[in-house]
């Protein structure tokens, strides 16, 4: 006994055959030749028979399997078979639910009231046209601009009907002389053949092979030009049928959700797999220009990025069986899939597509295995450190100036010479790509969906610790933190990529290069009271090129006003304000971590004093507290000897609330 059985013949037929039978609903799914059972694979639940059935058949065989549901997917077209249905089930007294596509191109017909109608449609066309409404009214369509170029006319193969179309102007490739009846497959090979973009057909009913002609315009994407008047059919979406299925049933429907990299933008760079899931998709998700490159005109669209409101918007729409969220690009390559899959669970589908990196390196024709790989687009990434010290950087822009900007801050950083490979509109008509020295891009107007490839011949690789040789700094007369001291302070900081750095008393600025070389993603700030040492600071920035490291005069802390709130804090020299200047780092984050270096034992002495009163001022936080005592020497060469010439002992000390 069968609890549903589906009329189908069409993609909603076979959904709703699949729906039920995954949802442990017995269904007989009934179509109407043996190429329709092959889009159905029997189960457990599911069972398909190919037939074609008179309304008594239909009737016995509702009369035997008594089900409590009968759905009628047929061809929309198909108007004698949905009359046998209905009428059947109302003998039987069995519930009957009409299921309808809604409107596509690819069903669209236009309507016609008499064959001179049609015949003034096409004058207003392009493109080749199947006439099958025979000879008697050929001669009204032999007013169509070049129609013996363009229309192809299907007639009898008769002598008398040959030899009046020739008459008329038909003759050679563009007569087709055969006897009826055609099958679907004979007219969408007919439609291929002749690269046909319309079919002009009268509504002849089941005997004239109406039904088999519009399958075949369907399937080949071709408008049919109808002599007769529309069908006006009442019914339910595939989307509202699942609903009332899944109430009568009583089982609970989820969405199959699928996160799809849709490539550039252009249907061209999208995957078969991915072109798949969007035509099997009842709803598309995505932002416009997304959503609008992929979606199918009969389907529901929702336009969203956000990741909370798209999962909402799922949830709350539990009529979409089949939903597809469209990300630019590749899913794992800077898209927001990684937010959505937390939000939807592992039983949500992943369909990679086509990064831009792929996509825009292969155009320009650079291997992109070595490259530096990031992204600009509403985010910090210190392109131009990047860019000094890796030959190729890729990055996404995001922005109309972003290429003018880069350019700008390159010149000024003395790579004036690098070459900028731009690529905007990638995938699109409108797409551009070129290449040019940065030094002729700094008035660039370009468009915000952009990415660059930066190419640097004299790049210079970066060393993989800190300590840099004093040698390699700009100095004057300012105190300089020295190599050692340098590098043991830098251990003792534990600096992390997207570190927000302070160096407060930054003389000559060594130690805030040091900082900015590791906190790549982060940001400095240099604190300098003193012009002569400002100078070199600003100096040393442009010869290392760090976009990120900002330069600050004043004196601490009352220069540490408005600035952002630090994670990391070296003390060089405190002017006498050690205690003000804690005070004011730890009420800007109270788990910044402080490590201070003293050389005076006053100095010392205040930094423990410090240690004590915060100690004394919160017992309930527990302080890393670290003391270390370097004494470095160096070598003097004196004549043929070497002596070692010891340099100030300084203390290393680290203060941090514990976590």
């Amino acid at each position: 006994m069968y609890k549903a059985i589906v009329f189908a013949g069409t993609t909603e037929g076979y959904e709703l055959c699949r729906f039920l039978a995954e949802h442990q609903v017995q269904v007989l799914g009934c179509v109407a030749t043996e190429y329709g059972t092959k889009s159905l694979s029997e189960s457990s639940f599911l069972h398909v028979q190919g037939k074609r059935l008179s309304e008594e058949e239909m009737e016995a065989l509702f009369e035997m399997e008594r089900p409590e549901i009968v759905l009628d997917a047929t061809h929309p077209y198909a108007a004698e078979v949905t009359e046998n249905i209905r009428r059947a089930c109302e003998k039987n007294r069995i519930s009957y639910i009409r299921v309808l596509r809604e409107e596509s191109s690819h069903q669209k017909a236009v309507y016609v009231e008499n064959t001179e109608e049609a015949a003034e449609f096409l004058k207003t066309t392009e493109g080749n046209v199947l006439l099958t409404t025979g000879s008697k009214e050929l001669k009204l369509f032999t007013g169509v601009p070049d129609f013996q170029k363009r229309l192809f006319a299907r007639v009898l193969s008769l002598p008398s009907v040959i030899d009046t179309c020739r008459e008329l102007g038909f003759e050679g490739r563009n007569l087709i002389a055969m006897q009826g009846p055609f099958s679907e497959e004979m007219n969408a090979a007919m439609l291929k053949q002749y690269d046909c973009r319309y079919l002009v057909t009268k509504d002849s009913g089941k005997a004239g092979g109406f039904l088999e002609k519009i399958q075949a315009a369907v399937s080949c994407g071709v408008t049919p030009v109808i002599i007769g008047r529309p069908l006006n059919e009442q019914g339910i979406t595939l989307a509202d049928a699942c609903s009332v299925l899944a109430e009568k049933f009583q089982f609970s429907m989820k969405p199959q959700v699928t996160l799809l990299g849709i490539g550039m933008g252009s249907r061209d760079t999208m995957t078969v797999q991915g072109k798949t899931a969007v035509e099997n998709a009842d709803l598309i998700i995505g932002a416009k220009r997304m959503a609008d490159a992929v979606r199918l005109p009969h389907q529901d669209v929702f336009y969203e990025y956000r990741s909370q409101e798209i999962a909402d918007y799922i949830h709350s729409h539990p009529q979409y069986r089949k939903v597809v969220i469209a990300l630019s690009g590749d899913v794992g390559f800077y898209s927001g899939a990684k937010k959505l899959l937390e939000l939807l669970g592992e039983d949500t589908q992943v369909i990679c597509g086509i990064s831009s990196v792929v996509y825009f390196m292969a155009k320009i024709g650079l291997s992109w295995d070595d490259a530096k790989i990031v992204s600009a687009h509403g985010k910090s990434c210190n392109l131009v450190s990047l860019i000094r010290s890796n030959k190729k950087v890729f990055a996404i822009l995001g922005t109309p100036e972003g290429t003018a900007e880069l350019a700008r801050k390159l010149t000024f950083y003395g790579m004036g010479d690098v070459l900028l490979y731009v690529g905007e509109n990638l995938s699109y008509d409108n797409e551009k790509i070129f290449v040019k020295k940065a030094s002729e891009l700094t008035e660039y107007q370009g468009d915000a969906l952009s990415v660059i490839c930066a190419y640097n011949e004299t790049a210079v690789e970066e060393a993989a610790t800190h300590g840099l040789p004093d040698e390699e700094f700009i100095r004057g007369k300012a105190p300089m933190t020295k190599t050692e001291v340098r590098t043991v302070s830098m251990g003792k900081l534990k600096l992390k990529k997207d570190s927000v750095c302070y160096d407060v008393g930054a003389g000559t600025g060594s130690v805030s290069v040091e900082m900015a070389l590791c906190a790549t993603e982060g940001r400095v700030y240099a604190i300098e009271k003193k012009e002569d040492a400002l100078d070199l600071i600003r100096q040393n920035k442009e010869k290392f090129a760090l976009d990120h490291m900002e330069v600050i005069s004043g004196t601490a802390p009352e220069a540490l006003e408005g600035l952002p709130a630090p994670t990391h804090a070296f003390i060089g020299g405190s002017s006498g304000n050690l205690k003000e200047i804690i005070h004011v780092l730890l009420e800007k984050n109270r788990n910044v971590r402080m490590v201070i270096n003293c050389i005076t034992l006053e100095t010392v002495s205040e930094a423990m004093e410090c240690i004590r009163q915060l100690k004394a001022e919160d017992e309930n936080t527990a302080w890393e507290t670290d003391i270390v005592q370097l004494s470095v020497s160096r070598s003097k060469s004196i004549g043929r000897y070497h002596m070692m010439m010891g340099e100030n002992p300084i203390y290393v000390i680290t203060i941090q609330a514990a976590s």
